[in-house]
């Protein structure tokens, strides 16, 4: 392609909207402009960056014997309403109603569609396994998109579902995408760090998300020198021990006038934070539950969910918690209450001689100890924090925001079961289906690349995802001999399969150099006039920012067998 000829649309500022390094750059290189929050169009540079990712995921995804489908975006509302889903999801789904007064929703993802498909049509174990899969637009309603392609109402995704008879067979299907993510990610020239992960709405019990570390990230990653990785709504961790005094004296109630939160409470008495016990009230299904952590702590709402084995819940009201305990917040506790279901994180576990509210407004009591003085239910509740200590090796773990670019899930027969969908097994009775669902963000993966390759000029993508191979240069338009020799040259690069952007534009070589370290093209060939007179070209490594003078007969073949392979 001839830049002249070419709708780059550049900008040399950068724009206010944007957050991160990706959504900045990948705006002021000309790949993408806003529509609306969350919407975007892809133009010239991202479209071809785009369409190289799929490649590459088509090419994975077909080597573990994937068969492409293409399943609708638009949904009707009962097919969500059979999972239980369509609730669960919240306003997070566009959700409407056609002119028939029918409900509609459009998909944010698609594990009803290929479960009805599957109940529909598959009727045998002999037609098992199944890995059926699609690239294909998402829609979900973000209450805050922001940071460019990172948070999306609208985006790719590659989605695969696999169908097997039983455990083994999924385990099977499991491990092959495991394998094909890793490849599609390393062939995208992305660093990556695999963790264990919470499921979600998704369903199933078992799930590993595959992130690619960046400040910009969403998500947050527990990481330790044995190999340990999860991501913080499943991370498990021990807290740093905390001593406790000797002694068994009973609760003792003290004034504590005004001192509603820990950090007033530890001001107070002097105490660590980590010597005072937290108590929340939530609403479960109507019913009231006590949550207790340490005064330093956080609680988990993941977690919570997997204790109380449901995620409809929500904290009580003031004056739901003032019924249950008898006074108002900041100074409740777990002494003395009945007939109310009580959970405690497991740092409490074996802890003594407590502080925590008496169920008194202005009073709280010393010496509380759990298991004497109060009966609870001992779960992992909390969100770990960088120098826990981990559960594999017991070394401090250190936290890391990440970006996520794929999710690989273990549904087991959750979507099979609620839908009906099964098949005869080799004894003839029916089997409910086994399942798997995997996704990956097309668009995360240009933006992570983004993150990871750029710096104060622009961008430096993978070559594999780059929307060309090389930029070739003209520097001096106004030399009918250099202009001459570079459209040789581009012929040249053609004709040995290169993808080359020719910057043949009338612009200063000041602005093409400009122009060229921004879109993230790894490599530039430049023919300026002084080098072209001893028979030169300049070769330019992007990323490193080298700069190799190479014979112009030599060009073509320098780039090809040393750059470009």
């Amino acid at each position: 392609m001839r830049w002249s000829q070419t709708f780059i649309p550049t900008l040399r500022e950068d724009p206010a909207e944007a957050e991160v390094p990706s959504h900045r750059l990948l705006l002021r290189a000309g790949y993408i402009r806003q529509v609306a929050a969350g919407v975007y169009a892809y133009l010239y540079l991202a479209q071809r960056s785009f369409l190289k990712i799929c490649a590459i995921i088509r090419e994975e995804m077909n080597r573990i014997g994937a068969q492409e489908f293409y399943l609708p975006a638009l949904n009707p509302a009962e097919l969500w309403r059979e999972s239980g889903r369509y609730d669960a999801y919240g306003p997070t789904m566009f959700k409407f109603k056609d002119r028939n007064d029918r409900d509609m929703c459009l998909g944010v993802t698609h594990e009803e569609e290929m479960t009805n498909i599957a109940r529909s049509e598959l009727r045998s174990y002999k037609q098992l396994p199944q890995i059926w899969y699609q690239i294909q637009e998402k829609f979900r309603d973000e209450p805050r998109p922001k940071s460019g392609l990172l948070r999306l109402r609208q985006f790719w995704m590659k989605d695969s579902y696999s169908f097997d008879l039983d455990d083994a067979g999924l385990d099977a299907s499991y491990k092959k995408h495991y394998g094909a993510y890793q490849r599609i990610f390393d062939r995208c020239g992305l660093k990556y760090v695999i963790v264990e992960a919470y499921s979600g709405t998704m369903g199933g019990t078992y799930s590993h998300e595959f992130t690619a570390p960046t400040d910009a990230g969403e998500d947050s990653i527990a990481l330790c020198e044995c190999g340990y990785a999860a991501n913080l709504e499943r991370a498990e961790a021990k807290a740093p021990p905390v001593e406790d005094p000797a002694g068994e004296n009973p609760p003792e109630p003290f004034a504590t006038p005004g001192q509603k939160t820990i950090d007033d409470l530890a001001r107070f008495t002097g105490e660590s934070p980590a010597r005072l016990m937290k108590t929340l009230v939530y609403v479960a299904e109507s019913q009231p539950v006590v949550i207790l952590l340490r005064g330093d702590h956080t609680l988990s709402e993941t977690k919570l969910a997997a204790a109380l084995g449901t995620e409809t819940f929500r904290p009580a009201t003031p004056e739901e918690a003032f019924a249950l305990h008898g006074a108002h917040l900041g100074s409740l506790g777990p002494v003395g209450l009945k007939k109310v279901k009580i959970l405690a994180d497991r740092a409490l576990e074996g802890r003594r001689n407590l502080i925590t509210g008496a169920n008194r407004d202005d009073f709280h009591q010393r010496n509380v100890t759990p298991g004497r003085d109060f009966e609870a239910t001992f779960h992992d509740l909390r969100v770990i924090t960088s120098g826990d200590l981990c559960i594999r090796c017991g070394r401090p773990l250190r936290v890391s925001i990440a970006v996520e670019l794929g999710h690989v899930f273990k549904l087991g027969r959750r979507y099979s079961e609620t839908m009906h969908a099964s098949v005869l097994d080799a004894s003839g009775k029916e089997a409910p289906l086994v399942m798997g669902s995997y996704g990956i963000g097309v668009e995360r993966i240009l933006s992570a690349a983004a993150e990871q390759n750029h710096d104060a000029d622009g961008m430096f993508l993978p070559r594999v995802i780059a929307p060309f191979d090389v930029i070739l240069t003209l520097a001096n338009v106004d030399e009918p001999a250099l202009a001459v020799a570079a459209e040789k040259l581009y012929e040249e690069m053609q004709s040995a399969g290169i993808e080359v952007l020719f910057d043949d534009r009338a612009e200063r070589p000041g602005v093409k150099f400009k122009d060229a370290d921004l879109i993230g093209v790894p490599f530039r060939v430049t023919l300026g006039k002084r080098k072209f007179e001893q028979g030169l070209a300049e070769i330019f490594r992007r990323s490193t920012k080298q700069i190799r003078d190479v014979k112009l007969s030599d060009v073509v073949g320098c780039l090809r067998d040393e750059y470009l392979r």
